[in-house]
């Protein structure tokens, strides 16, 4: 896999799929149609600021609420490159996966990594970097299968290149 790096974008615990992608939105599975309306409801201004790279930095509990595939597919759409939280909802690490999206947990670099700050992720050792402060924090790596499930872009990708 390859490495990420990109500006961060801060939310607190409990970030659930409903401010992810509106259920307003869920008639359409179209991910470049559901990345237009992406974290809409917890901060209007991502869509617009948000660039290919840039990573998102939660607290607990990331993406709870529905069991909706459409949250990970927006936050892929619109760019993101991974979300680092401290703990993820169990279908939305699942959901993440099969998709092709990389999410790390690493409750310390989601304490202190910043709104704003530039952070480096190296998805085979699991290091985390934040380059504007200078700090280094050991997430988890995805063991060999799943890269592999990443790298293909996600699961049913994965499945028909075998």
């Amino acid at each position: 896999m390859e490495n990420a790096r990109g500006t961060v974008f801060k939310y607190g615990d409990n970030v659930d799929t409903d401010v992810i992608i509106p259920a307003r939105y869920l008639n359409s599975s179209d991910p470049n149609e559901l990345s237009t309306h992406c974290m809409e409801d917890i901060d209007k201004e991502f869509v617009s600021k948000v660039k290919k790279g840039d990573i998102i930095v939660a607290g607990k509990n990331f993406g709870c609420g529905s069991s909706r595939e459409h949250a990970p597919i927006s936050i892929k759409a619109s760019g993101v490159s991974c979300v680092i939280a401290e703990t993820f909802a169990r279908i939305f690490y699942r959901n993440s996966i099969n998709i092709g999206m990389p999410i790390i947990e690493c409750p310390e670099a989601s304490k202190e990594i910043e709104q704003g700050d530039d952070v480096e992720i190296d998805f085979n050792t699991g290091i985390i970097k934040d380059i504007t402060k200078g700090t280094t924090y050991q997430g988890q790596s995805f063991p060999e299968f799943m890269q592999k499930i990443i790298d293909a872009g996600g699961l049913v990708n994965y499945i028909n290149e075998k």
